[in-house]
């Protein structure tokens, strides 16, 4: 019971982790940036404010309702399994995957125009790649960490012998 006590914490530090990150940089985006882009690193880094009303990285861009019900699917779902999760690996790449989905379902909650309709805020942009925020960075290392632990062949729930 301990070890399941102990899996689920470990999944919740970090997803409120990653949560806070997220919500304190999207807080200062929409009070520092503008409709102009601000150079960082030459042309590699630039931040620029966008209010997306897509997924990750402006996919499917209108669809906002289906996302925030999708989100919330997740959200339940790694919540019933968060005590299940035997190894660490799993255990991160669920925490930062739940704190990804968080963080845009916090905007999508709580964002213009509305309920669960809400833009989620992205503004990380580098070459060649869609603008972006800390949520979409913490779910996609989820999904790359989630597709190294199942090439390496380790379960997220230890089989009880």
């Amino acid at each position: 019971m301990r070890h399941r006590t102990i899996s689920a914490r470990l999944i919740w530090l970090s997803a409120w982790c990653i949560w806070l990150v997220d919500f304190a940089s999207k807080q200062w985006a929409v009070s520092a940036l503008s409709a102009t882009p601000r150079r960082i690193l030459g042309d590699f880094l630039t931040f620029t404010l966008v209010r997306n009303s897509g997924a990750a990285f402006s996919f499917a861009t209108g669809l906002t309702i289906l996302f925030a019900l999708l989100s919330l699917a997740v959200v339940i779902a790694i919540t019933y399994y968060s005590s299940r999760i035997s190894s660490r690996g799993w255990q991160l790449t669920a925490g930062l995957l739940l704190g990804g989905v968080l963080g845009n379902l916090t905007d999508r909650i709580f964002r213009e125009p509305g309920f669960l309709s809400g833009h989620v805020i992205d503004w990380i942009q580098i070459p060649h790649w869609p603008v972006f925020n800390c949520a979409d960075s913490a779910i996609v290392i989820a999904a790359f960490l989630a597709f190294v632990l199942t090439v390496r062949n380790i379960p997220p729930i230890t089989p009880v012998r």
